[in-house]
């Protein structure tokens, strides 16, 4: 049989007539439109069939019948998944072809093999789906003249890698969008510091303290009526209690000072939130979050929750499935369940991460793709198949992380031996950047997971591109307040007891990094030469991006951590003139990014607000102007004589100046020109 732009899709199956059906059926019709050209030549029908025998929850079946293409399952998901099967398998339109920009050579038709079938195999995993978590560059992003069309990729990208359920964003977006993804068909399920999907008690309540010993009906309040507001929607309800941002709700209320105290209330409040779950929804999926202070309750005996709630164990945004480091605090308690936890377990999966020291938001996982692997098979070996949800952030920097988990959640323990991730790398290069360039395009990536810059004894200790920023930032904000003494907020990181030894620590890896990522840019930028355009042009838009972002933070930082020991030997003017470098080199990523923003793309790195590389650039103006004022004030004209004046100008001083001051800018180009680096 052959289909083509032409052939009439058909769903027979009348019960499953649905809008998440009809929208998957459009997009299968678009994708036709991807691979066909116009004719008018008659195609042979698609067809959606209700199976006759029973396939299963979500399973699938692809078949040719009578000259016609059959999709046949038993339920929603099974007909999605089965309209994306076609479109991947028989079209060649792959999950992310969105995300990476994928190219169609086009053709007439599309011949099926009388003999075909195709059948899906079941999921390791049950509930998997994303956490659309500091979404910050596809919240301000606009395509095709839409804020909410970003969305709508994302979530069909989802359902692409078979995945059913998604936290639809952080706080507002996740309000405003679930019914997108509702209609979409994924389920809903909540961040784990949104109990119920509830709004915030801070935002309710903004003139009340968020405490629950003092305002139990509120919070309640607002618990039910988030039950009330999800009528409709199939919803996984996670449970928990956390203060009134991703902290503790101890934070904020100090009556609750003990392990014991604080055990006792979350536990209480889960039960009393599932049994109002329990009597609206019989039946209903819970899930609570052993993220975080929660786990370490939980692990001490505190904590005590329902028997048929599902517990979520948290890794610590590096893929390692251990607690994450809050603050200076980093004791790696394991966080997988024993072997005699009873009832049902998930995970909360990075692939993603933002905590302000050391994690990756606009880059990949700095953690290899066979340390994902390793982890997430330890994750399957304990019993954890429940539930998987990936933070995705903002997906387009993460695809091929994304891409590799969504394998593992499909296959699992279906394959005996190691070697998914060396497989997967090989798919996804032939895949996206083709044939002529896969080999390159697979070293290049192993080039990247190589450079990761490791500042700690353990495996997971690689650091992403907030290790080039954050802790610049922390260490000039430290120099500017208070020079005689380190950083405090380091010391998860260097036990040096002098800011001189911290920035001299910190000096050290920042050239490791920049060395490792100059040899990776320039491997990626000597393979992008031997590319097809559409592969170059790929290639630039990831990995060769990436490795330039990493490249010109870590050179900053070398600057920047030069200019920190001029200033404390009190040698202002190269503490000025290396600052002047280091801005220079974080303005240069941030162009980076923006230089990549072509066709659709055009904005998207526009929002780049939490990793911030423009942020940690005006922090070292700021400092150029600090360190001036240290050298060159009150007065402001003995550097300009310097740089501006011959030397025996300036050693004539009847009058100061005779033209405008210099800015900061202004002055430190003249010095380039003088010491020429």
């Amino acid at each position: 049989m052959k289909i083509n732009r032409a052939s009439k899709v058909i769903n027979s199956a009348q019960d499953y007539d649905t809008v998440p059906v009809r929208h998957a059926l459009k997009n299968l019709e678009r994708d036709l439109g991807f691979v066909c050209l116009p004719t008018e030549l008659a195609g042979d029908r698609i067809c959606l069939n209700i199976c006759e025998r029973e396939l299963g929850a979500e399973a699938y079946e692809v078949s040719v019948r009578n000259g016609e293409l059959w999709i046949e399952a038993c339920d929603e998901l099974g007909f999605i998944y089965g309209i994306y099967a076609v479109s991947r398998e028989l079209l060649g339109v792959q999950d992310f072809w969105f995300w990476n920009d994928q190219r169609f050579d086009k053709k007439d038709e599309i011949t099926v093999p009388e003999d075909y079938h195709l059948s899906s195999t079941p999921f390791a995993v049950r509930y998997r789906g994303w956490f659309v978590n500091d979404e910050v560059l596809i919240s301000a992003w606009t395509l095709e003249r839409s804020k909410d069309k970003p969305w709508e990729m994302v979530f069909e990208t989802l359902l692409r890698c078979g995945g059913n359920m998604v936290i639809p964003g952080t706080d507002r977006n996740s309000k405003k969008y679930r019914s997108l993804a509702r209609d979409m068909g994924l389920m809903i399920t909540h961040h784990h510091a949104e109990p119920l999907g509830a709004e915030m008690f801070a935002r309710a309540y903004p003139e009340l303290e968020a405490s629950y010993a003092e305002h139990p009906d509120k919070f309640q309040g607002l618990w039910e009526q988030a039950l009330k507001e999800q009528e409709g929607y199939k919803v996984i309800w996670n449970l928990g209690f956390r203060g009134q941002g991703d902290k503790p709700f101890w934070a904020d209320d100090p009556r609750y000072d003990t392990v014991e105290a604080r055990g006792e209330l979350m536990g209480r409040l889960i039960k009393l939130q599932y049994d109002l779950v329990q009597k609206r929804y019989p039946g209903a999926v819970c899930a609570t979050n052993l993220y975080g202070e929660t786990m370490e309750l939980y692990r001490d005996g505190y904590l005590k929750l329902p028997e048929k709630v599902i517990k979520i164990w948290g890794d610590n945004g590096f893929g390692a499935m251990v607690s994450r480091r809050q603050g200076n605090h980093n004791p790696r308690v394991p966080a997988l369940p024993d072997i005699n936890d009873a009832g049902a377990h998930g995970i909360y999966y990075h692939a993603s991460f933002y905590d302000l020291q050391a994690a990756n938001h606009i880059t990949m996982l700095p953690n290899s793709y066979e340390f994902v692997e390793k982890t997430l098979r330890d994750v399957l070996a304990h019993g954890v198949k429940d539930f998987w949800i990936i933070n995705c952030s903002n997906v387009k920097p993460h695809v091929f992380t994304l891409g590799l988990i969504a394998q593992i959640w499909r296959v699992g323990e279906a394959v005996d031996a190691p070697g998914i991730a060396d497989r997967y790398l090989r798919s996804y290069a032939s895949e996206y950047f083709g044939a002529e360039a896969a080999e390159k395009a697979a070293e290049c990536f192993t080039s990247y997971y190589d450079a990761a810059l490791a500042y700690g004894p353990n495996d997971d200790d690689h650091a992403g591109e907030q290790f080039a920023n954050h802790l610049m930032r922390m260490l000039v904000s430290q120099y500017m307040r208070d020079e005689n003494n380190r950083e405090p907020h380091l010391l998860w990181a260097s036990d040096a007891e002098t800011l001189r030894g911290q920035v001299e620590w910190y000096l050290e890896l920042c050239r490791q990094g920049r060395e490792n990522y100059t040899k990776c840019v320039h491997k990626c930028e000597q393979a992008a030469l031997d590319m097809p355009p559409a592969a170059r042009t790929l290639l630039e838009d990831s990995v060769l991006l990436q490795a330039e972002i990493y490249r010109y933070c870590y050179s900053g930082a070398v600057s920047a951590c030069t200019s920190l020991l001029e200033a404390i030997d009190k040698n202002y003017r190269k503490a000025f003139y290396h600052a002047g470098l280091a801005r220079m080199d974080y303005f240069a990523a941030n162009v980076a990014m923006r230089e990549r923003e072509h066709g659709k793309w055009q904005g998207f790195y526009a929002n780049e607000c939490l990793t911030d590389v423009k942020q940690t650039a005006w922090l070292l103006g700021n400092l150029m102007g600090y360190l001036r004022n240290m050298g060159d004030g009150p007065h402001f004209y003995e550097w300009q004589r310097e740089f501006l004046y011959t030397k025996e100008d300036t050693r004539v001083v009847l009058i100061t100046n005779m033209e405008n001051h210099l800015n900061d800018e202004e002055l430190f180009e003249l010095m380039r020109k003088e010491w020429g680096e």
